[in-house]
């Protein structure tokens, strides 16, 4: 026995040393993939010396004697930082995810073949102005700089599958604005879940449980005075209810709104505008956007950009600075098509006329497999998508038409923003932004703010609502173009003094054009509203604060229907008391917030589960249907609260009860029986994952790529919003059963009263090197809801430069290795 406890502590020992040798010689793999960022580099492709100086957090600060050069050095740092990030990136918009990652992927790559990003990438290569021209291919020139330069010393994700990365081109830097477009055009998410509903339950449980926008909810743009004409949405038939659902469920994305709100001087107590940006959307490791200052010629601009693509996309000049919000529009429709063939047409219908079909033959690569051919079918509105989507494969052929298509591109606005001298140049600099549809909020040194919608809002024909699919044969369901842009929602200095943009509806219904029919949810908004309505002297320090605000205004709502449970027990009588004291607050040590949120999901699973069965979880997605439902049922006895699968009439007040039973036996089950132990920060967890490898559910490959795991205050519906997926919450055995899925993707404050007190952050860090310093050095701020300083101008950058890398010309390709 004795023999056998010294052999197993041998083999414990071996296991150990092999774990450390094996972590070690990772570590040595993954540090030479490390950039050089200090001393000087001899760089092919530059005009003159340009002088890159990293600061504490390890954003890059590029100064250059032209633009070009400038541009160029922006492309090196991205590749020097997000190599792995822009090869992903740009295989999944092109449809190749399946030549890195096999098969598993295939029906993905068919999507986005159908979606026709890589030809449209193209395209919109033709719609650049001769200075955003070169611009973007300076910049693909720097990535390629940095590709000379690396010597096959590749991140280790390249390693690790055996590929390598392959040149940047100018349409490389156009799919990256084809997957911005792609992941916040999501109306569709609404549009399937009412769908879904109205296919299962009929018209009138859609309209309960997937309702209007409420109508006391605030809007941005304040009531015009004639009322526009009245679009009366189309009753569905069952078969374009599943046709509509099984289209529009794919498109959705959890979480891709944002909050942005700019306040006057007249209500600051420097007397300049504030303004305040976070973007709501996935928490990848790396973080989607990279923090880069640009400074040459025309440039002087720091802020948040796109890994893949020149310019910055959020931040200030001298003279402006700005966010964004997803506008919500309606852009993207299905066309039911009438074809001359159901097994191989070549021909469509159009006002009685036969169109030849559009027709282009894809090669899909698969790793490890022979390749495949896939046939894109197309008509005058897009592409026909049947087979794609899950469930979609026998119904009557549909094509999506998406505002996207109509060409144009975001860059040749991009570029005019950043060089924007005041409000106004900067509106007019976003006349020729066309997709994805967005608020912006600015604000300018002189003292003015502004609101601006951007981006292709189609105009439909009367008794379109664009809500249900229409006959794509007949012309009277055609677009009727596109908003103007000069008749676009905008503000400038409204009499409230500030103007919040976080996803809500953007104008009431007397507007003269309907720019979408479903918003996000309208607490956000109000909670910012009331907080700035309440105070006269904003400071910088309150802004910050309004962004880390994690009160629940639904929790203020539903909280007394809690409180008025009579307990069954003890412990459930402590859980009420702490309610009771509760301040509706989602911090990560409140008892009462678990308590609360563990009620209100069992709640919404007791009342609505027995009527939408599968689609549960999918009507929960989207934060504003549910919880504005649910609000408006629990004030009457509404007939929702009866549980159809059993013989009794349940009511609002039973439910409520054994919602309670159900969240204070689980608490007590992992959490212990002292409900003062209980913690909202250890149900409500954040770990960054990285693409692919944190999401293989194989807990070493996630124990080394992902971040580490930290709690998370907030919930889907306070300022602070940290949103859940539905689908693992509570699910057994996890956990973490309201992790984080999405949220916060950076914050931002601008002072224009001194524009170099302005701060910032991303959730995870600059790097995504693995093992890197500056990989995982700012999740504890995203945690704390906290910012770095965002440096600004040469001599602020300068005082706080960690590495300085100059990179300067050399006419030999060689002798820049």
């Amino acid at each position: 026995m004795k023999r056998l406890l010294r052999i197993g502590r041998w083999m414990a020992v071996l296991v150990l040393v092999l774990i450390v040798v094996a972590a070690a010689a990772g570590y040595v793999v993954a540090r030479r993939a490390w950039p050089q960022t200090a001393g000087t580099v001899a760089v092919h492709g530059i005009h003159g010396d340009v002088e890159i100086i990293r600061d504490s957090w390890g954003v890059p600060h590029l100064f250059a004697k032209d633009e070009r050069d400038l541009f160029f050095a922006q492309g090196f740092v991205h590749a020097q930082d997000r190599l792995w990030q822009m090869h992903l990136g740009r295989a999944a918009a092109r449809g190749e995810l399946s030549k890195l990652f096999g098969e598993g992927t295939l029906e993905t790559d068919r999507i986005l073949r159908a979606v026709g990003s890589r030809r449209a990438a193209e395209k919109a290569l033709e719609a650049l102005d001769p200075d955003t021209r070169q611009a973007v291919e300076a910049y693909s020139d720097g990535v390629n700089a940095f590709l000379a330069r690396a010597g096959g010393h590749w991140p280790v994700e390249f390693l690790a599958l055996g590929v390598r990365p392959e040149p940047w081109t100018p349409a490389d830097v156009m799919l990256v604005e084809e997957n911005i477009s792609l992941a916040l055009s999501n109306n569709g998410a609404f549009e399937s879940i009412r769908m879904g509903v109205a296919n299962r339950l009929g018209d009138q449980a859609a309209q309960e449980l997937v309702g209007p926008y409420p109508d006391s909810a605030p809007v941005i743009l304040a009531p015009r005075a004639e009322p526009q004409a009245e679009i009366h949405g189309e009753l569905l038939r069952p078969e374009e209810r599943r046709i509509a659902a099984a289209f529009l469920a794919p498109l959705r994305m959890l979480g891709a709104g944002s909050n942005s709100w700019v306040v006057h001087g007249s209500r600051t107590a420097s007397g300049r505008p504030l303004l305040a940006n976070d973007t709501h959307l996935d928490l990848p490791l790396p973080s989607i956007w990279y923090e880069n200052g640009l400074y040459a010629g025309r440039y002087a601009v720091t802020g948040f950009s796109f890994p893949g693509a020149p310019f910055v996309a959020i931040g200030h000049n001298r003279k402006v600075a700005w966010g964004i919000a997803n506008l919500c529009a309606d852009t993207e429709d299905l066309y039911l098509e009438k074809l001359d063939s159901a097994d191989r047409p070549t021909r469509y219908q159009a006002d009685g006329n036969w169109l030849p079909l559009e027709v282009s033959t894809e090669t899909i690569e698969i790793k490890g497999r022979t390749p495949v051919e896939h046939r894109v079918l197309s008509t005058r509105h897009g592409p026909l998508v049947n087979g794609l989507f899950l469930g979609s494969k026998n119904l009557p052929p549909v094509a999506l038409r998406w505002a996207r298509r109509e060409g144009g591109t975001l860059f040749n606005a991009l570029a005019a923003l950043d060089r924007a001298q005041s409000g106004g140049e900067l509106r007019m600099a976003l006349k020729s932004w066309p997709s994805p549809t967005l608020s912006f909020v600015y604000a300018d040194v002189d003292g003015n703010i502004g609101y601006q919608a951007v981006g292709r809002v189609p105009i439909r024909a009367p008794g379109h609502s664009g809500r249900v699919p229409v006959p794509g044969w007949d012309s009277k369901s055609e677009w009727q173009g596109f908003v103007p842009y000069e008749e676009m929602p905008s503000l400038i200095n409204p009499p409230a003094g500030f103007i919040v943009a976080a996803n809500n509806k953007v104008a009431g219904d007397d507007f003269p054009h309907v720019i979408g029919t479903d918003f996000g949810d309208p607490f956000r908004t109000q909670r910012i509203n009331d907080q700035l309505a309440a105070n006269a002297h904003v400071t910088a320090e309150d802004m910050r604060a309004l962004q880390a605000d994690s009160f629940s205004l639904p929790a203020k709502a539903m909280v007394p229907y809690l409180l008025a449970v009579k307990p069954a027990s003890d412990l459930e009588r402590q859980a009420l008391d702490l309610v009771k004291a509760w301040d509706f607050r989602f911090e990560t040590g409140s008892a009462a917030a678990a308590i609360y949120y563990l009620w209100y999901w069992n709640l919404l699973e007791d009342t609505f589960s027995d009527e939408l069965g599968p689609q549960m979880n999918d009507w929960r997605v989207v934060g504003m249907i549910q919880t504005a439902s649910l609000i408006r049922m629990l004030g009457s006895d509404s007939r929702w609260f009866d549980d159809t699968r059993t013989p009794e009439r349940e009511t609002r007040d039973v439910l409520a009860a054994r919602a309670l039973t159900q969240a204070v036996t689980w608490l007590e089950r992992h959490e212990g029986r002292d409900p003062q132990s209980w913690a909202w920060g250890r149900l409500h967890t954040m770990s960054f994952p990285h693409q692919p490898f944190g999401q293989a559910g194989l807990a070493p490959l996630e124990w080394i790529f992902n971040s580490h795991t930290v709690q998370a205050s907030g919930e889907p519906l306070s300022v602070n919003a940290t949103f859940i997926d539905p689908m693992h919450s509570l699910a057994e055995g996890r956990e973490h059963p309201f992790a984080v899925a999405s949220g916060p993707a950076l914050r931002f404050i601008a002072d224009l009263k001194e524009l170099g007190r302005s701060s910032a952050a991303t959730p995870v860090g600059q790097s995504g090197l693995l093992f890197h310093p500056h990989r995982e050095d700012q999740v504890d701020l995203w945690q704390r809801v906290a910012q770095h300083p965002m440096l600004f101008d040469r001599e602020q950058v300068g005082r706080d430069a960690k590495e300085v890398l100059m990179m300067v010309p050399t006419t030999s390709p060689e002798g820049a290795r």
